[in-house]
């Protein structure tokens, strides 16, 4: 089947094209309800449905005689650790915890929250609330307590689950004092906190409110799957932002149990028995649907990583994951392969590595850069794929359907509109732009399954956030183009424009110069406030590890590059070499942040930053330069 015929059946009969994926899933009652909209265009998939997502994901496997086969294997460089569980062993712990769960009064609907390092027993505790029919809520271990209090209120659990520790490279993060710290702040109080004690760090456990996991475990009994109808919340996941309430991102256990199913299919092409890693982490939406529900929707054996792309214990160590274990296709964000490329440019670790098994290496979280994909295709040997989508879709928006028809790759596209995302380019009028032509990145309403309808709790706070700035569409918060052969081009957030003298120009266009320099690892554009033009974009550079030429050199390449791509219009200024940029633990590079610090305005170093101490650096660095005072 090609992509187009592929495409148009979801979009003439969206109905029938879910149906047919929903009948890939083992339902305990299968929905006459396939769509149910709303008045304001927005739907809900197989509400009436009944099911239970971790029974799909792990007793149906089981009861198709699969078992025996692996289902999961955790491999930690920072403790050398590895275990692994088949689908009957993981099967059983999640059934064990759920059990211990239950035990501690955790019925169907109510909220978990889940606050831990990337262990095993994460993932299990995210498939026994799963189980229960309750509603899991991940908050990214070691987050700050002010941000963790701030969900507590929000998602008001039950029960938290933590472990004693979080361990990167060179430290131990203690979660108890952070834990007991948000509690403290949060006005409300969960009944149970059960912490997993990992031997690097044993917490001190607070009388009447906090339980050791492996002993609660130890005096409980399985439980079978609790059935909930297609439309209740499998989870909340907030999306974090620098200012006000973060929103809590609900998503429904049908439409997403089907769209994952699906998207293993058709975008990822891996099928029951493969081996597929995404290497992020269970905190962000990512990890949530690649490395726990997809994969084992799916019937696949996923990796459960606790290390980094570079230093556990070196650039090598993606590939000897990915050599190890057989890994078929690989997801990771661009930073990951950005900190690779400067640390082994020529590629030299990846040549010690048995790849033969690797067949895509996928990247979503942030904009791929052409230079990146280049050289991360050129050293592999293997198709680099983009695609682009956000926590409130869950799975790809744009992406090549490797699975379908692999289409062309082009450098700086994610490729065309997944079925059922109805993608339009439009202006603040809501028309919709000629090819080629840049505007809002839209989505007609209904949005297809696994996609938010509702923000926990705030039902007004999802319409105004997402669907009234242009009624009828989900705004999405990027801008970008079509081409005249319908590949969508993801040129970054709207607020991401440069106003130069009236002229509005996007920051990933000129980061797309910069990042062709053969001296630049990565890099990030802002806008510098500017008194005769309003604003002129400035150029935050790290270079590759080896690289020599003078940072006024380094300026005037960049500038004549960015002359003849873009025009003179561009007015850009100033370029200055940093050894790292600020970014959040999932990659994404604190723009917004840098653009008040050079303009002196007042700004919030957030807590999803991965590094506190690269602020402090890039004020003395600007300093020097008398950027700032």
């Amino acid at each position: 089947m090609s992509y187009q015929t592929e495409y148009d059946h979801s979009m003439q009969d969206p109905e029938s094209f879910w149906r047919k994926q929903a009948q890939a899933l083992d339902w305990f009652k299968f929905p006459e309800h396939i769509l149910t909209t709303a008045d304001d265009g927005q739907g809900s998939w197989f509400s009436d449905g009944e099911m239970n997502t971790a029974y799909m994901a792990l007793d149906h496997h089981v009861n198709e005689g699969r078992g025996d086969q692996l289902a999961l294997i955790f491999d930690s460089p920072v403790t050398q650790t590895k275990t692994s569980y088949t689908y009957s062993e993981l099967t059983r712990v999640v059934a064990l915890t759920a059990g211990m769960l239950a035990n501690l009064g955790v019925v169907k609907g109510d909220r978990v929250i889940i606050y831990m390092p990337m262990i095993p027993e994460a993932v299990i505790a995210m498939l026994a609330v799963a189980r229960l029919g309750a509603i899991h809520s991940v908050v990214f271990g070691g987050f700050a307590p002010p941000e963790l209090a701030v969900r507590i209120d929000d998602a008001t659990p039950k029960v938290i689950l933590s472990a004693s520790c979080g361990i990167e490279i060179k430290r131990i993060v203690e979660y108890a004092p952070l834990l007991n710290r948000a509690i403290e702040l949060a006005s409300h109080k969960p009944l149970s906190c059960v912490i997993y004690q990992r031997p690097q760090c044993i917490a001190p456990l607070l009388e009447g409110r906090d339980y050791d996991w492996n002993a609660l475990l130890s005096c409980a009994h399985t439980v079978d799957c609790t059935p909930v109808k297609g439309s209740d919340p499998l989870y909340i996941l907030y999306t974090s932002g620098t200012t006000g309430k973060p929103k809590g991102v609900v998503r429904e256990n049908a439409g997403h149990a089907v769209a994952l199913k699906y998207s293993m299919d058709a975008i990822y092409n891996v099928a029951p028995g493969d081996v597929f890693w995404a290497s992020s982490d269970v905190g962000w939406v990512v990890g949530h649907s690649y490395i726990v529900y997809a994969p084992l929707l799916q019937g696949c054996t996923t990796i459960v990583y606790e290390g980094k792309p570079i230093m556990t214990p070196d650039a090598g160590a993606l590939w000897r994951v990915c050599a190890e274990y057989g890994v078929k296709a690989l997801f990771t964000a661009p930073t990951a392969f950005r900190a690779v490329k400067k640390e082994d440019p020529e590629g030299l670790l990846m040549k010690q590595y048995d790849l033969s098994k690797l067949q895509t290496i996928f990247s979503a979280g942030e904009r791929l850069d052409a230079p990146t994909e280049e050289w991360l295709n050129h050293m592999s040997g293997k198709p680099v794929i983009d695609h682009w989508w956000q926590t409130e879709t869950g799975w790809a928006i744009t992406a090549n359907l490797r699975g379908v028809e692999p289409l062309p790759i082009k450098m700086g596209s994610s490729t065309k509109p997944v079925p059922g995302f109805n993608v339009q380019i439009l202006d603040e009028q809501g028309v919709e732009q000629a090819r080629g032509t840049q505007g809002y990145i839209a989505i007609k309403l209904p949005l297809p399954p696994s996609c938010l309808n509702k923000v926990w709790g705030d039902e007004d706070k999802f319409r105004e956030s997402y669907l009234t700035f242009l009624p009828g569409y989900y705004t999405s918060g990027d801008g970008g183009y079509i081409d005249e052969e319908g590949y969508v081009f993801v040129m970054g957030r709207v607020d991401d424009v440069i106003n130069v003298a009236g002229h509005r120009l996007s920051t990933g266009e000129i980061e797309e110069v910069i990042a062709t320099h053969p001296a630049i690892a990565e890099c990030a554009v802002i806008a510098r406030d500017d008194e005769l033009k309003g604003q002129t974009p400035m150029g935050l550079v790290v270079l590759k590890t080896g690289a020599t030429l003078s940072e006024i050199e380094l300026h005037q390449q960049l500038l004549k590059n960015i002359r003849e791509t873009i025009g003179a219009i561009t007015c850009y200024k100033d370029t200055v070499v940093l050894s790292r940029l600020p970014k959040t633990r999932s990659g994404k590079t604190l723009r917004k942040t840098l653009c008040n610090i050079v303009n002196g305005r007042e700004y919030t170093v957030p807590s999803t930053i991965d590094d506190t101490g690269v602020i402090p650096e890039i004020i003395e660095v600007l300093r020097s330069k008398k950027i700032i005072s």
